[in-house]
C-alpha cells in the first residue's frame, strides 16, 4: 500500500468535509442568485427604467432565486459530480425554465415590470454561477478539498482512457490512486502516468473486494473492462454492486453517437436498448442551429466594429496589400467558400513557403504531417499578434451570417487535407464549419491531426445546442490563457 499513500493524502478530509463542501456549494450558488439579482436591478436604472419597475422585477427574481435552489438541489449539484458538460447543461436548461417562469409572474400578476429585466436576469444568472462554482472548486482543490481517491477496476485500454478523461474533468475531483486488476488475472507490466507525471500503480482486486476498497480508503469506484469483460465478470459486478452504493460503470463502446442516446430496458428480462439519433440529420435541429448562428454572429458583428476597424488599419500599416484574405476550403456537403481572416502573411507568402520547404526537410515534414508551420517565415508582426490572440479569424462572422460557416464545427479544411478523414470524411461534409469548435478547446496545433479528426467526427455524432454553447464557453477560456496558439 505505500505506493498509494502520496496520492491518499490530498483527500484524508474528504468524508469529513463533505457536507461542508455542500454547504459552501449551496452558499455560492446563494451568492451568486444575489449577484445577479443585484447587477440587473443596477443595469435596468443605467438604462434609465423607471425605479418602481425595476424592483417588481428585483422582487419577483428574488421569490424565483430559492426555487433555482432547490432545482440544482433536486439535480443533484451539491452532492454528486457530474462532467462539466452536463452540469452547464442542466444549469440553462433551468434558468430557461425559470426565464418562462418570471415572464409568466409578470403577467399574471399585472404589477408593471420591464421586458427586458428576465432576458438579462436568466441571461446573465448561468454566467455568475459557473464563474463562482469553478473558483470555489478549484480554491478548494488547491486547499487539498474537494478531492477524492478514486480507482479504476480494469487495467486494458478501456481502463487507461477512463482515467484519461476524469483527468481532464478536473472540477469533478476525482484523482486516480489505482488500478485493480481481475481476480486470477495476469499482473499488467504496464505503466500509467498522471498529467502530473506520478506513476500510477496497479494492484490485484482479490475476491473480498469490499476489504480491498475498504484499506484504499473507501474511494469511488469505476468498473471500466475491455471488450468481452462485462460478460465474463458477472459475479464481480454483483459484489462491487453491493460494495460500492455508487459503482460507475464505463461500457467498452467506440464510434456511437452518444449524446441524445435513449437507454430502455424490459421488465424482468436482462436486456438493454440503446436507442441512437443523428441530431443534424435532422431539418428542427438544422434550423435552430442557423437561428443561433444568424443571431449571435449578427449581435457580434455590431458589438466587435470597432475593433474589426483598429485591426484593418494595422494590418494595412504592418504588412501592406489587402486587409483582408479568403483562403478556399470545403464547406457543407463539399461546396468550396472563401474562408474569411484578417491578412497575416506577407504579399509573397506563397513564394516564401516554396523556398522554405525545398529548403528545410524539417519544415517541410511538419507541414506535410500538420498543414502548418509553428515558426512560419510568412507570418508579419501584426499577424503573430493576431493569430495569438485569434483575431485574425473575426471576419469569419461574415461567413457565418452568409450560411458558409457556423461559430462551433469542425475546423474548415482544404480539398487536400479530406484524405486524413479516411471513412469518416461524412461526417466532415455533413456540418457546416465552425468558427470554433472542439478542435480549438482541446488545444488546437499541440494536438496530432489524428486527434483532430476524431474531434470534428465526435462532434457531428453528438451535436446539440447545449454541445455549442459548452464550446463557446471553453473558447473564452482558451482565448484567455491562448492554448496551443501560434
Amino acid at each position: 500500500m505505500k505506493p498509494i499513500d502520496a496520492f491518499l493524502l490530498p483527500s484524508k478530509a474528504w468524508h469529513a468535509s463533505k457536507v461542508a463542501e455542500r454547504n459552501l456549494l449551496l452558499g455560492s450558488d446563494l451568492l451568486a442568485m444575489a449577484l445577479t439579482t443585484a447587477l440587473t436591478h443596477a443595469l435596468m436604472l443605467l438604462m434609465d427604467i423607471s425605479a418602481a419597475a425595476s424592483i417588481n422585477g428585483a422582487l419577483a427574481s428574488l421569490y424565483l432565486s430559492p426555487l433555482a435552489l432547490v432545482i440544482f438541489w433536486t439535480q443533484g449539484h451539491y452532492s454528486k459530480r457530474k462532467p462539466y458538460a452536463r452540469e452547464v447543461r442542466e444549469l440553462l436548461h433551468a434558468c430557461a425554465g425559470l426565464l418562462l417562469a418570471q415572464v409568466a409572474l409578470a403577467f399574471f400578476s399585472g404589477l408593471e415590470t420591464p421586458r427586458l429585466l428576465p432576458l438579462l436576469q436568466w441571461t446573465l444568472a448561468p454566467i455568475i454561477l459557473l464563474s463562482l462554482r469553478a473558483i470555489l472548486k478549484f480554491t478548494l482543490l488547491r486547499n487539498g478539498s474537494w478531492s477524492r481517491p478514486m480507482v479504476i477496476v480494469g487495467t486494458g485500454a478501456n481502463a487507461r482512457e477512463t482515467a484519461r478523461v476524469f483527468e481532464a474533468e478536473r472540477l469533478m475531483g476525482y484523482h486516480l490512486i489505482a488500478f485493480l486488476d481481475l481476480p486470477g488475472s495476469a499482473p499488467t507490466a504496464a505503466q500509467y502516468h498522471d498529467r502530473r507525471g506520478r506513476s500510477v500503480p496497479c494492484l490485484h482486486l482479490g475476491s473480498q473486494t469490499g476489504i480491498t476498497l475498504k484499506q484504499l480508503g473507501s474511494p469511488h469506484v469505476v468498473l471500466a473492462l475491455d471488450q468481452g469483460g462485462m460478460e465474463s465478470s458477472q459475479t464481480l459486478i454483483q459484489q462491487l454492486n453491493r460494495d460500492c452504493p455508487n459503482l460507475q460503470i464505463v461500457p467498452s463502446l467506440r464510434g456511437l453517437p452518444l449524446h441524445g442516446m435513449s437507454i430502455n430496458h424490459f421488465f424482468a428480462h436482462d436486456i438493454m436498448v440503446l436507442g441512437m439519433r443523428n441530431n443534424l440529420a435532422q431539418r428542427g435541429p438544422q434550423m435552430l442551429k442557423r437561428a443561433f448562428d444568424v443571431f449571435c454572429s449578427a449581435i457580434l458583428l455590431a458589438m466587435t466594429s470597432p475593433l474589426f476597424l483598429w485591426v484593418a488599419i494595422q494590418v494595412k500599416l504592418g504588412g501592406g496589400g489587402g486587409v483582408f484574405f479568403g483562403h478556399m476550403r470545403v464547406g457543407q456537403n463539399g461546396v468550396p467558400f472563401p474562408c474569411y481572416k484578417f491578412r497575416t502573411m506577407a504579399v509573397n507568402a506563397d513564394v516564401l513557403l516554396k523556398e522554405l520547404l525545398a529548403n528545410d526537410p524539417a519544415a517541410r515534414e511538419e507541414w506535410e504531417r500538420d498543414f502548418k508551420l509553428k515558426n512560419d517565415p510568412r507570418v508579419t508582426k501584426i499577424g503573430r499578434f493576431l493569430r495569438k490572440t485569434s483575431l485574425d479569424e473575426l471576419p469569419q462572422l461574415w461567413n457565418v451570417l452568409k450560411g458558409q460557416m457556423s461559430l462551433v464545427g469542425p475546423r474548415p479544411v482544404i480539398q487536400a487535407e479530406l484524405e486524413r478523414y479516411g471513412d469518416q470524411v461524412e461526417y466532415y461534409l455533413e456540418a457546416r464549419p465552425g468558427i470554433t469548435g472542439l478542435w480549438q478547446t482541446s488545444g488546437r496545433n499541440d494536438v496530432s491531426y489524428e486527434t483532430r479528426v476524431n474531434l470534428d467526427v465526435w462532434y457531428v455524432k453528438n451535436w446539440s445546442i447545449f454541445t455549442d454553447l459548452v464550446i463557446l464557453i471553453r473558447t473564452f477560456k482558451v482565448l484567455v490563457v491562448k492554448e496551443g496558439a501560434y
